[in-house]
């Protein structure tokens, strides 16, 4: 691995607070084996490090590499067929996507990701349907995409042992439809039915050939996949497991009111106050959405060191609500930023997420606790990196931490003019577009250099993964989506009067003040 010296007008370390970064102005960053050896000027260390490679000018920014902390597919759904409906209603649209190539599809979304400065990302691999002994081979197809790429992934299999579709048992939901779509239903259904031990043992073996062995830029976690599709048995196991390997957890929880409507017909309580009870929150857990938290779940949250990764654009494109990142912050919550399926693009563009997390929570009020620029920073950045297996190497640039580091030209920032005055990280957090990403580097290796991946021919894959696409549906894909646009009014109907149920609404309300 060459050393490299990475000079930057401005080099941006990590947030100090909410209202500050550290930043050198005039700064470099040198690299060896991977590593940061040391971040000062760059007229000191050009005079004190003989690089291989000399990176970035005294017209670039170098920041952070950017963590994507919840992640799932490659082709978007809407690319797949399904428009943003509902949660609970998106889920029957899934049902009918194509079969990918899951290798191809995972280096698209990981190109995007790339492209917008994200290194790390925490990939979470959703519906798989049985047998389980396909399980690891398809995982084997998603790590290799990102290990080809240079990306680093901290993945996890999600664990679902019931409810596969609606909010209640497999059986009963299909006594519930016609008998003409009723059989074939219940049948893919029951292909998605694996026991826990199964998902465990995934988890063990990918552990062994890919974290313990492999280490590097992979890391394996556990993945509840949310209270509605784990009993309470395969919870309490995953927690062992997450004890016993000492890896993290992260799990969908409260995205949608009707989640909070089941938690509290399933428990009597809420969600989070179940978890608790069980023993399962704590700062190796992170929970994915948390928007439908209430005041005293958040105090919990908060409490317990759990974390929070905030998924805004997909929160808003399926109507699941606005997540009370405020009040997160209030109490000193840790919140990571994911992207989900895709962001309100269509992509995966970290800058334009960051945009809109830092606007969307401007509650009305000249004294209100609102995101601010070097907030979004961290969550997209070190606390991002908390929620991954990566906590003690990325998330920020200081010595002994890897040197996964992007360059950013700052010609596009401030091209025409820029007043002096607007700080450096708000012109970053406001201006900043992917066509600025110049070079991007993972543990010191440019993978990205203008704009063009050095390790795979990105033209080349797109080509590949087009053309495999381009052959009509198979039989087995006709009958799913023909079972899908028939299932669908039904699945509404399952939710009809759910609101009815729900003991109360929501403390969070944008447009009111407390």
């Amino acid at each position: 691995m060459p050393s490299s010296l990475i000079r930057g007008k401005y080099v941006i370390c990590k947030a100090i607070d909410r209202y500050q970064v550290e930043m050198i102005e005039d700064g470099a960053v040198f690299q060896q084996d991977g590593k940061i050896v040391e971040i000062g000027s760059y007229a000191d260390l050009s005079a004190k490090y003989q690089p291989d490679l000399l990176l970035g000018s005294a017209n670039h920014v170098v920041l952070p590499g950017f963590v994507n902390s919840h992640h799932h597919v490659g082709l978007t759904p809407l690319q797949l067929g399904s428009l943003d409906y509902p949660l609970e209603l998106w889920f029957a649209t899934r049902f009918a996507a194509r079969n990918v190539n899951l290798y191809l599809d995972t280096l698209y979304s990981a190109f995007e990701m790339v492209e917008s400065g994200i290194t790390t990302v925490q990939h979470i691999h959703g519906w798989r349907s049985g047998p389980s002994s396909s399980w690891s081979g398809v995982a084997e197809q998603i790590l290799t995409a990102y290990k080809d790429l240079g990306m680093r992934v901290s993945y996890c299999f999600a664990l679902r042992d019931q409810n596969h579709f609606v909010y209640e048992s497999n059986d009963e939901f299909a006594k519930r439809l016609p008998p003409d779509i009723a059989p074939a239903m219940l049948e893919i259904l029951k292909s998605y039915e694996m026991p826990a031990q199964d998902y465990l043992d995934l988890f063990v073996e990918l552990w062994q050939n890919w974290d313990r062995n492999e280490g590097g830029r992979t890391r394996i976690q556990l993945a509840p996949a949310n209270l509605h599709w784990c009993s309470d048995d395969a919870l309490e196991s995953l927690q062992t497991y997450s004890q016993k390997y000492g890896v993290g957890m992260h799990m969908h929880l409260l995205e949608t009111i009707y989640q909070k409507v089941y938690a509290e017909k399933r428990t009597g309580k809420t969600a989070v106050r179940h978890l608790y009870d069980l023993g399962m929150l704590g700062p190796h857990l992170t929970l994915g959405h948390g928007v439908w938290l209430t005041e005293e779940d958040i105090d919990i949250v908060a409490e317990t060191g759990t974390m929070i990764c905030h998924n805004a654009s997909s929160n808003l494109r399926l109507q699941s609500g606005i997540a009370p990142l405020n009040y997160y912050a209030k109490k000193g919550v840790t919140v990571g930023m994911g992207l989900d399926e895709a962001g309100i693009n269509d992509d995966r563009d970290m800058l334009q997420e960051m945009r809109m997390v830092l606007k969307l929570h401007r509650v009305p009020g000249m004294d209100s606790l609102v995101p601010t620029a070097a907030q979004v920073f961290q969550m997209a950045t070190e606390h991002g990196a908390k929620t991954t297996g990566f906590a003690q190497e990325v998330g920020s640039l200081e010595v002994g931490k890897a040197a996964d580091i992007v360059l950013m030209d700052w010609h596009h920032i401030a091209y025409p003019y820029l007043d002096q005055d607007i700080p450096v990280i708000e012109a970053v957090l406001h201006r900043s577009k992917t066509s600025g990403v110049d070079t991007v580097m993972v543990e010191g290796e440019v993978i990205l250099k203008e704009g063009k991946f050095t390790r795979v021919d990105k033209e080349a894959m797109l080509a590949e993964l087009a053309a495999s696409l381009s052959v009509p549906r198979t039989p087995e894909e006709e009958q799913r989506r023909d079972l899908s646009q028939k299932v669908f009014p039904h699945v509404k109907k399952f939710y009809d009067g759910w609101l009815n149920q729900c003991t109360c609404q929501s403390f969070y309300c944008q447009n009111s003040r407390h």
